[in-house]
């Protein structure tokens, strides 16, 4: 599953370099020269990893990423920083920030595809296109193909990104409001109640198989999925 990642860079060949490498990944690149531009973008979108060049024109990026640390929307999303620094004191400072990986230029696009692919599988497992099995449910991201015990199950794209989200994120309970934000997007606005529309249908499309009751109500609170 495509990932939408923000890379802030003021140099237009290393922009040009990790945009097109992350799009031939398979991935949404979204590009800013500067974190000024960048912010404003988050505001807009907030997307799912930001790559981010530490010397930026105006606010450089250790202060973009301390500002983004700080805002409780965009605290989770996870930062690689891009620098020319290889000193283990700057490789610090970045990570003191709250960057979540740390790259030296010059890189490979092999390398630099490989530190993302690790950093979405730790922070945002549901941006990445690997395979996960639970109780005998099977969903596959890249095929779009969703099983239970070898029964092939079919699910709207909605209840598709909602089982996504639920089986890479087991056990914990979620409100209408952070399924939303996390199913939906944050800028999108619907009622909650929607959240319940296609709680039922996703519960109805897994019947066949008898895995509808991984999806629980937990009342008060939200919904959550568990094989307990």
């Amino acid at each position: 599953m495509a990932a939408t990642i923000l890379v802030v860079e003021d140099e237009p060949a290393i922009q040009e370099l990790v945009a097109c490498n992350l799009e031939l990944a398979g991935h949404r690149a979204l590009r800013a020269e500067s974190a000024e531009q960048a912010l404003r973008m988050v505001r807009e979108e907030l997307p799912d990893l930001i790559v981010l060049d530490w010397m930026l024109p105006g606010i450089t990026g250790v202060e973009f990423a301390r500002r983004l640390r700080s805002d409780k929307r965009t605290q989770t999303v996870p930062l690689i920083m891009l620098t020319a620094r290889a000193e283990e004191q700057d490789k610090l400072a970045g990570l003191e920030t709250g960057a979540d990986d740390y790259i030296t230029k010059p890189f490979s696009p092999r390398e630099l595809n490989a530190r993302v692919k690790a950093v979405l599988r730790r922070r945002s497992p549901q941006a990445t296109d690997d395979a996960i099995e639970a109780g005998g449910l099977l969903l596959d991201p890249a095929s779009h193909r969703v099983t239970g015990n070898g029964t092939p199950l079919l699910l709207g794209p909605t209840e598709f990104r909602l089982l996504h989200f639920f089986m890479t994120h087991a056990e914990r309970v979620y409100t209408r409001v952070q399924l939303l934000d996390q199913v939906w997007g944050d800028h999108v606005f619907v009622e909650e109640r929607t959240v319940d529309v296609h709680i039922r249908r996703l519960r109805k499309a897994l019947e066949p198989t008898s895995h509808d009751a991984l999806i629980q109500t937990v009342r008060s609170s939200g919904y959550r999925f568990s094989i307990h």
